[in-house]
């Protein structure tokens, strides 16, 4: 067996910036940037965003919203501040029939579906990575942290 080297992609504070500000004519292109960004603000890896459910969303000690959750893939806890722009976008779907009738707070779609979708992102906001849905934690890790 021989270790490869992967290199991690990360966006750039100004493709993050060109992505967050970009208007989408077809909805499920914005839904699908919103929740990008989510996991970009909060370092959530999709199968934690996918399961996320509104109780897990709460006030925490300094008065603002914290997510207080349970990783998928370790079942470790973790406590994460929401950012302005994850509230934002929290705020946004917080309505939405689909994620009130799953006891949701994002409407995610498959992570095929997600991962497609943000290709046709990057192209629409000049961005030239291959967009893939995992470069939010690497983005988050790199621009957030």
């Amino acid at each position: 067996m021989r270790k490869r080297e992967v290199e991690r992609t990360a966006l750039t504070e100004f493709e993050l910036e060109a992505l967050r500000m970009k208007k989408f004519e077809i909805e499920r292109l914005a839904i699908v940037r919103d929740i990008f960004l989510f996991s970009c603000m909060t370092g959530l890896a999709y199968a934690d965003v996918q399961k996320l459910k509104r109780s897990e969303i709460r006030i925490g000690v300094d008065g603002e919203k914290w997510i207080f959750s349970r990783r998928q893939k370790t079942d470790i806890t973790s406590r994460i501040p929401l950012l302005p722009v994850a509230v934002d976008i929290l705020n946004r779907y917080s309505d939405l029939p689909v994620c009130q009738a799953d006891d949701r707070v994002l409407p995610v779609l498959s992570n095929q579906k997600m991962n497609a979708y943000l290709k046709e992102i990057a192209d629409l906001c000049g961005i030239t990575k291959n967009l893939t849905y995992h470069i939010a934690r690497h983005t988050f890790a790199t621009q957030l942290l």
